[in-house]
């Protein structure tokens, strides 16, 4: 039997000591190092697609409408691919061009499409069809980065929220509302694909009221009140749920709902 010396058997406890405290400094250098990678996650790269509504001449008043639907789908184009891009950024899959072969390649086929749709909408009454196929192929921002939408740009057709009249010779009002995207807390990344959903609708929802507006330009209906009751109430009603649906998935995964959001779903005006 071997026998260790105090000093020995001292010796062998600073040993096994030292090798608990590199261990315990490694757990937590991994522990650091995880949490850092999920922070990470949480910025995705996005969609980085040329604006249409800026490249466009005067639009028609006839064929306002079905133009902004149309940039609101290409706006909704780009929010659905910010959102796969959010989920391959938590849950990467596929090789390296999973992000082209997927996302961007789909993108740019849907954006062929409404592209065409502009065209079509404003030659069918007369105006001179744009030539925007340039337009439909887009690349990717650095993340964290927000793309560039359309409805952000100003009104199609140059008309730059000019106008305070339904009956305004076809000048079309624009919806103006608080902006949310930037007044979001710390996003976790497991409701980073859910959130970039319902941001694209809030955009599509005011794309669809700036529709309407582009309507009532061309065919004046109603009252003085007509505007407010018929386009603004029910728009800041759907702005609402969505905002809800964004507190919710945030709550949903860390705990901490941001009940203060909804006070971004009003008030919005047109003018």
């Amino acid at each position: 039997m071997v026998r260790r010396t105090l000093g020995q058997r001292k010796h062998a406890a600073w040993k096994l000591g030292g090798v608990g405290v590199v261990a315990v400094a490694l757990l937590g250098a991994g522990l650091t190092l995880a949490s850092a990678d999920d922070r990470a996650s949480t910025a995705a790269q996005t969609a980085n697609c040329p604006t249409v509504r800026d490249k466009l001449g005067n639009v028609p008043a006839a064929a306002l409408a079905g133009v902004e639907q149309e940039l609101a789908n290409l706006d909704k184009q780009i929010e659905e691919a910010n959102a796969r891009l959010a989920q391959q950024a938590a849950n990467p899959q596929g090789g390296a061009n999973f992000i082209n072969n997927a996302i961007l390649g789909p993108l740019a086929s849907k954006r062929v499409a409404a592209l065409d749709r502009i065209g079509i909408n404003i030659n069918r009454v007369g105006g001179q069809r744009p030539d925007l196929a340039s337009f439909a192929t887009c690349g990717l921002n650095p993340p964290g980065t927000r793309s560039a939408l359309n409805g952000k740009a100003g009104n199609a057709g140059g008309n730059n929220n000019a106008g305070g009249n339904n009956a305004g010779g076809g000048v079309a009002q624009r919806v103006s509302c608080p902006s949310v995207a930037d007044r979001l807390p710390a996003v976790p990344a497991r409701a980073a694909a859910e959130v970039q959903r319902e941001l694209a609708n809030l955009d599509k929802q005011i794309a669809e009221a700036d529709a309407r507006l582009a309507q009532l330009a061309v065919r004046p209906e109603g009252g003085p009140n007509f505007v407010r009751n018929a386009v603004i109430g029910p728009l800041e009603d759907r702005r609402v749920a969505a905002i809800n649906r964004i507190a919710t998935a945030i709550g949903r995964v860390d705990g901490n709902r941001p009940g203060n959001l909804v006070n971004l779903a009003r008030p919005c005006s047109a003018r």
